[in-house]
């Protein structure tokens, strides 16, 4: 399983693996001697569990996230990580697109959380905590293949820190630090939803599309925030 986790990883851009225990006092080395970030773990290990080398990270105060990837699926243990504080739980089996969006979902609350000294309520309830109030009357749409929410909450708020000046894929990449594809997509599909004013400027190189945020539809847009 350690194997599929390393090849599922080498898939995914930004992360560097910098090893692989399948022991609690293997992982201690690593954990003890390197700067991690990010730790995915197993329960089920041979000798300690995976729950408590958690234990260990969190009493040590050890500046580390831990996403559990495990076939433990025991309301207990699921508690006991939560309690731990672990950004994220996957049960096995799981297929590699809820692997991509644990990562890339860890990755943008990382960068975001990296940037900022001071986090407004509305930000933190959108991005970290999840605990935005959701109109009921609104019925949730669904967002095409390949899009996640949490990356487009994080595209839309950069989106409205521009106001009513023009942007370029370029502009959002850089405040987001998302790469320029995949911003590239957000932006179409806003636009594409009418959200989004697309307006094309040519010059000496090629052409370039600016956009401007259309604040009176942002009630399309909410929809597909729910």
């Amino acid at each position: 399983m350690a194997e599929f986790n390393k090849r599922y990883l080498e898939e995914i851009d930004h992360f560097i693996l910098m090893g692989v225990a399948h022991s609690v006092n293997d992982a201690l080395e690593y954990i003890d001697k390197e700067e991690i970030d990010l730790v995915l773990l197993d329960v089920y290990m041979p000798g300690k569990n995976g729950l408590e080398l958690l234990t260990y990270i969190r009493e040590q105060d050890k500046n580390i996230d831990v996403i559990l990837i495990t076939a433990a699926s025991d309301v207990e243990k699921i508690r006991t990580a939560l309690r731990y504080g672990v950004v994220d739980y996957l049960i096995k089996p799981f297929e590699f697109e809820r692997f991509n969006h644990a990562l890339a979902s860890y990755r943008e609350k990382y960068n975001f959380l990296n940037k900022k000294r001071h986090i407004e309520q509305k930000e933190l309830d959108q991005l970290i905590l999840s605990t935005e109030q959701k109109t009921p009357t609104m019925s949730e749409q669904p967002l095409p293949k390949g899009l996640t929410k949490s990356t487009l909450k994080i595209v839309v708020n950069a989106i409205k820190e521009m106001g009513k000046t023009s942007f370029s894929t370029d502009n959002i990449a850089e405040k987001t630090s998302i790469s320029r594809v995949s911003i590239g997509k957000y932006l179409k599909f806003l636009k594409d939803i009418e959200v989004l004013e697309e307006t094309i400027t040519y010059g000496l190189g090629r052409p370039v599309s600016l956009y401007v945020y259309k604040e009176a539809n942002r009630s399309i847009l909410e929809r597909y925030l729910l």
